[in-house]
């Protein structure tokens, strides 16, 4: 016989947990169209049950100059677009474990699109 003992005194603490999604979008004409139709489907996937998750397009700095772009690639009417995602984590026992915690529910909803947790944070109270 197993028994589980929770400490009902000791809570975990929480993170904000952000991941970049890689994003497909066909037959699409302007780098702004592939934006607001990729935005557009995650938000669609993720709601109702996951609405408290932050959808934001993703950049990149460029190595040549520094400056920031949009995460965006668009060839022959088919667009990349980096999604950005954010959620709060509750109770995990380390940036690790939110971060595992963060792609399995996320990744739910999202079957088969890339996740990679970019940044994950120590929610202070």
């Amino acid at each position: 016989m197993f028994i589980y003992f929770v400490n009902l005194h000791c809570s975990m603490p929480n993170y904000y947990v952000t991941l970049e999604a890689a994003w497909l979008v066909k037959d699409v004409k302007s780098v702004d169209d592939a934006i607001g139709i990729a935005i557009s489907e995650v938000g669609k996937r993720l709601n109702p049950k996951l609405s408290k998750v932050e959808v934001a397009l993703g950049s990149m700095l460029c190595p040549a100059c520094g400056e920031t772009f949009d995460s965006v690639y668009l060839v022959a009417d088919t667009a990349l677009v980096g999604v950005m995602l954010e959620i709060k984590v509750l109770n995990a026992e380390n940036k690790t474990h939110a971060a595992k915690i963060a792609k399995a529910v996320i990744g739910k909803p999202l079957a088969d699109v890339p996740l990679k947790a970019i940044e994950v944070v120590l929610k202070e109270d």
